[in-house]
């Protein structure tokens, strides 16, 4: 069965050439043209993954994956658009978009990076199959994209729990911001490792009893942030 890709650009143009290059590549494509009608057919309908433009008419790119994750729905999101910006990089993929890519760009760009996030899905759904991970008074259960706290369930982004259980998942072993980059986003932001920061920030509001004496996820100066059991 082919994965289907949603395509959402307002520029005709752009839609054409993705629609092009991506049905080529093998996959089966719908498009929408406006930030309202891709929201609608993401949350109604399946796609393996969605490549979304910021500077969209009416609601923006940033605005519709906000809303899909509030939705539920964690369709891998490919952002495009012709800001180069440090902020709008780092604000969308805390929003939950898994790349990004700034414009111009060339089609065989954009479809070599929706097969490395189809694979990179391929590659979790198959971790994810695994049994529940218990670190003291934390439960991860991969499968289910859940976490609970003492039994009291908590809520995170896709990218808050997928760093969540890869640190998990290297218990006890000190792991660089630039390898957590690597394994979670799957992307080189030429050494900008703010967004793992932020979303180390994020997990230990919800997991640490107390977030600036952390004991779950400790900071490793110089080298990055290891995930322990606590004593």
């Amino acid at each position: 069965m082919e994965q289907k890709i949603l395509i959402v650009d307002d520029e005709e143009s752009i839609v054409t050439l993705l629609k092009y290059n991506i049905d080529q590549a093998g996959y089966e494509t719908d498009v929408a043209y406006n930030g309202t009608d891709a929201l609608e057919k993401a949350s109604k309908d399946h796609f393996d993954l969605i490549v979304l433009d910021v500077m969209l008419p009416g609601m923006d790119g940033m605005e519709v994956c906000k809303k899909l994750r509030q939705m539920q729905v964690n369709t891998p999101v490919l952002m495009l658009t012709a800001k180069d910006d440090e902020f709008d990089k780092v604000l969308g993929l805390e929003l939950g978009a898994d790349d990004y890519l700034t414009k111009p760009f060339s089609p065989r760009e954009v479809v070599a990076r929706i097969k490395a996030i189809l694979r990179r899905m391929v590659r979790e759904n198959a971790v994810n199959d695994q049994k529940i991970i218990q670190i003291a008074d934390l439960s991860i259960y991969p499968e289910q994209y859940e976490a609970t706290i003492k039994d009291e369930p908590l809520t995170f982004t896709p990218k808050e729990f997928e760093l969540l259980l890869y640190l998990a998942q290297n218990l006890g072993r000190v792991l660089s911001r630039d390898q957590l980059l690597s394994a979670v986003w799957n992307y080189d932001f030429a050494g900008d490792t703010r967004i793992v920061d932020v979303h180390v920030s994020h997990l230990r509001e919800k997991i640490e009893p107390e977030t600036k004496k952390p004991v779950y996820i400790k900071t490793i100066r110089g080298l990055g942030y290891k995930m322990e059991e606590p004593k």
